[in-house]
């Protein structure tokens, strides 16, 4: 199962509803040493673990941009419009012209966009709007409800690599009709922590939520999850350098920790092995060493204490009952979520713009 499956045009019927006190995923390897609980191969999108709903990992190697900002390459035999099948290791995903995410609504969660590679263009139905990317993060709470628009403009005219990943973080229930908005965390303020083992080796960490080494990550937006320290929530990317040795010490609580080794060779957890594309859920209550080998390795890490609610998502809904389902759907066909007062459905900004961020309240920022 895509992203695509989540978020493509939705039928506005209670069927396909899902229901789900904690994600049921099929468990492969059950391990008995207590600083890992479980090793499962990370298929898409990526299993995560309450308080988080899902992972979406999306790399492209797109080639050179067009005029339209879309690829300057043929697109026959792709399905356009449903195009996840990775021809010449690309994919359009929704799009027509572009690729990306046309308008789609969402409710009763965050998004969190991690974008390492290449740009995103926002555009949502409150008037906000962006270009972002190479390290920035945009964090969203979709709250009672929101339509945006992530399209993925191709602005080099040789190749344009691309690489997100986008967190599904649930809000409580308390938060789940809070008015949406959207904040942006952008690369050069965003914490990073360079750290050294005993032989030279070198880690870098990416701080996007929670802390580390005494350095502490932005603010999260004011009604998440993460806005509570109790909560424990913690983003980070890692980058091990060949031979390098990283150490998360444990913490006397019981939360949810995740480790997603994407891509390099093999790392050592506490001198188990694990091979790439592997997720490792881990006992919080360890400390671990992480020990890589000769090539370098890129890991996700999330942590987070459990909310313990029931949690319904139907597509891009999420509310804590099927009656909380129904409501949100009555009120999307009702008002859209503010409408969409764009002519496009898949909306990119002009070329010649950089970074920015419009936000609801008018306010303009450049990068």
């Amino acid at each position: 199962m895509n992203r695509g499956n989540f978020i493509k045009k939705i039928s506005l019927t209670t069927i396909g509803i899902l229901i789900l006190s904690k994600i049921g995923f099929t468990q492969t390897k059950k391990m008995t040493k207590t600083a890992i609980k479980n090793i499962k191969p990370l298929t898409l999108p990526w299993e995560t673990q309450d308080p988080f709903i899902f992972c979406s990992y999306h790399y492209d190697e797109y080639p050179g941009g067009n005029e339209n900002l879309g690829p300057n390459a043929s697109l026959d035999g792709r399905a356009i419009g449903q195009d996840f099948a990775s021809k010449d290791g690309w994919n359009m995903y929704h799009g027509t012209n572009v690729p990306g995410f046309p308008g789609h609504p969402h409710s009763g969660f965050e998004t969190i966009s991690i974008v390492t590679k290449g740009m995103v263009d926002h555009t949502d139905s409150l008037g906000g709007k962006g270009r972002f990317g190479n390290g920035d993060v945009q964090w969203l709470t979709s709250g009672k409800g929101v339509q945006h628009a992530e399209m993925f403009p191709l602005l080099n005219e040789d190749k344009n690599p691309f690489e997100i990943f986008q967190l599904w973080l649930n809000l409580p229930k308390k938060n789940k009709k809070v008015d949406p908005y959207y904040k942006m965390m952008w690369n050069e303020d965003i914490p990073k922590i360079k750290s050294k083992d005993e032989n030279g080796n070198l880690t870098e960490v990416d701080l996007i939520a929670g802390t580390l080494n005494e350095k502490v990550a932005l603010n999260p937006n004011p009604d998440s999850w993460a806005s509570d320290p109790e909560n424990k929530l913690q983003i980070w990317t890692i980058k091990l350098n060949p031979n390098a040795k990283f150490s998360i010490s444990g913490i006397d609580e019981d939360i949810t920790r995740t480790l997603f080794y994407y891509e390099g060779d093999s790392i050592a957890i506490n001198s188990t092995e694990v091979t790439q594309k592997k997720l490792v859920q881990l006992n919080s209550k360890e400390d671990i060493q992480i020990q890589n080998s000769s090539k370098t390795s890129y890991l996700l890490f999330l942590q987070g204490k459990p909310m313990n609610e029931p949690l319904v998502q139907h597509g891009p809904f999420v509310a804590n009952s099927k009656e909380g389902i129904n409501e949100i759907m009555q009120e999307y066909r009702k008002t859209h979520f503010g409408g969409w007062p764009y002519d496009s459905n898949e909306p990119v900004h002009d070329k010649k713009l950089g970074r920015f961020a419009t936000f609801v309240n008018g306010e303009t920022v450049i990068k």
